[in-house]
């Protein structure tokens, strides 16, 4: 009984990769069942029983993203907590498209562009995935702030959906022009437009007034 559950959780992981792989590739509206079960090697009954339908596994294939997120397995460094990690956070958004050739933007962000008004736990799944990287990024300008590192002003939790939707934007440029330069430039102004809120220390230990300063 138990190698017939792990073969099981085996069919049902290729299944799943399969299905990010394809989805990452190509979006989520090009993908068929039936690619999916080619692409995995698996039977059509195998895909029917674990996931019943494209938008159960699609739902799973999110969740799978969120769980690595959450648990540091992702490609990407979802840890900030310094300027240096923000950096990284950026830049490592751009070494995942470059190990596929600039061809593919972020995989998440790939299945978001083809959410319709349908798709609705589609929809939530992502929202969720993101206000997760959103709260680990606002985590790093709140503790900042505390610090007296960051202007009074600056409000931490836009500041995080610029960085996410700044990242978005650029891999979604550098997928276009298929060249990472493209990328890592926009994602370098948005770094540079986010350190403008940095208060810098004075001589005698205190903070001065950044350049974002209330008017």
């Amino acid at each position: 009984m138990r190698r017939e559950t792990d073969k099981g959780a085996e069919t049902k992981q290729r299944i799943k990769s399969a299905a990010a792989d394809l989805f990452h590739k190509q979006g989520v509206g090009a993908t068929s069942p039936d690619e999916i079960i080619e692409e995995s090697g698996t039977g059509k009954g195998q895909f029917y029983h674990y996931f019943k339908n494209k938008e159960r596994l699609v739902h799973e294939v999110l969740l799978s993203y969120l769980e690595d997120i959450e648990t540091g397995r992702a490609p990407v460094h979802y840890e900030i907590s310094s300027w240096a990690d923000l950096e990284k956070w950026f830049t490592d958004q751009v070494q995942l498209q470059k190990a596929f050739n600039m061809t593919r933007g972020c995989p998440f962000g790939t299945i978001g562009n083809g959410v319709t008004e349908r798709d609705e736990l589609i929809r939530i799944d992502l929202t969720r995935i993101f206000d997760t990287v959103k709260n680990k990024i606002a985590a790093f300008f709140i503790r900042e702030k505390a610090q007296g590192r960051l202007n009074s002003v600056a409000d931490e939790m836009r500041l995080a959906e610029f960085c996410i939707a700044a990242a978005q934007g650029a891999m979604f440029m550098g997928k276009i022009r298929r060249n990472a330069d493209v990328a890592e430039a926009s994602m370098r102004e948005a770094l540079a437009h986010l350190k403008e809120y940095v208060t810098p220390a004075t001589p005698s230990g205190g903070a001065a007034t950044s350049a974002k300063s209330a008017t």
